[in-house]
């Protein structure tokens, strides 16, 4: 039974149904479903990534849809998370590192020797005064047992990621609620994949494929990186690792704005992927990012054959109180 102010997805997440979602803002369409029999609506207006094409065949987005009466949906039941419970807990900041000019290495240490559990790619909210909450990618894999792993990116005008780099204490408390969302590798399969980040969008990225090596996983991986800049690439000396460890693992780094030594790829990422790739329907695609990126290369990627089950993605939305714009 869902309450009169829940989502479609908040009442299945708290009877234990974890369904597909990133954003939970209805600009991602992670969480799109069917809706088989009753009405839905939207309190806020018809969420973007929901056109009129998809409300006329019946389709709905399950993180902004409130029910109007009784429901059937047609949508897929992600069993593997059923067993890993949400928590709080408070974590110590253990270290601060910068990665680049604009993106800061947290390592978290949870209170009292507890560890998070959770699965290769999945987020934890910190919880700031006031009940607002940050989403932040686990970029860590979960084989780690002293820390928590985080790439924050400095917002202009966000003020939790302008604390992060101005004002924030070696051993600070912070308050973490995860693991949350449902990217993660289906291990089911053996096609080879396409990993494809925007900027700190490869954090969960790190976290999958460091899994993968721990694992001995063999199967052929692709991991395309775009960023503007090569002062951006924080992570470039770790890949190239990963490849001395995963042969079949191949790097693609791409900037939309390189300097005048940079003699690599160029353009936005995902165009570098269909160039590689035009025909997708032999991969699977994992990809993360900001809204902007992850919803052109969804159209783009579905266009280009990979099956909409096998195409998984988290978007990097903003906090409602920092201005896109601004970002």
């Amino acid at each position: 039974m869902a309450r009169s102010d829940e989502t479609v997805l908040q009442a299945a997440l708290r009877h234990g149904i974890v369904l597909p979602y990133s954003c939970k803002t209805g600009t991602c369409a992670s969480c799109k479903c069917r809706i088989v029999r009753g009405q839905v609506h939207y309190p806020d207006n018809p969420p973007c990534a929901l056109d009129f094409d998809d409300m006329a065949s019946g389709s709905g987005l399950a993180c902004q849809a409130h029910p109007a009466s009784d429901l059937v949906i047609d949508a897929r039941e992600l069993t593997q998370l059923a067993d890993i419970p949400v928590r709080r807990l408070p974590a110590r900041v253990e270290h601060l590192d910068r990665l680049s000019p604009q993106v800061m290495r947290l390592r978290l240490k949870p209170a009292g020797g507890r560890r998070l559990q959770f699965l290769a790619g999945q987020y934890v909210d910190i919880i700031l005064p006031g009940g607002k909450r940050r989403a932040f990618s686990i970029a860590s894999a979960p084989a780690e047992r002293d820390y928590l792993e985080l790439h924050v990116k400095h917002v202009s005008g966000g003020g939790f990621t302008g604390h992060v780099f101005s004002g924030m204490q070696h051993k600070e408390i912070l308050r973490l609620e995860g693991p949350l969302g449902t990217f993660f590798i289906r291990r089911s399969s053996q096609r080879p994949m396409l990993m494809v980040g925007g900027g700190t969008g490869l954090a969960p990225l790190k976290s999958m494929i460091e899994e993968l090596l721990d694992a001995g996983d063999q199967r052929p991986i692709d991991l395309y990186w775009g960023v503007r800049a090569p002062v951006e690439l924080y992570a470039d000396a770790l890949i190239q690792s990963w490849q001395d460890r995963h042969p079949a693992l191949t790097y693609h780094p791409v900037l939309s704005e390189p300097d005048d030594q940079w003699s690599g790829r160029l353009g936005w990422v995902h165009e570098a992927v269909l160039a590689d790739y035009p025909d997708l329907s032999g991969h699977d695609v994992y990809m993360s990012g900001p809204p902007a990126m992850v919803k052109t290369a969804r159209t783009a990627f579905l266009s280009a054959g990979v099956p909409e089950d096998r195409l998984f993605y988290d978007s990097f939305d903003f906090a409602p109180d920092v201005p896109p714009a601004e970002s």
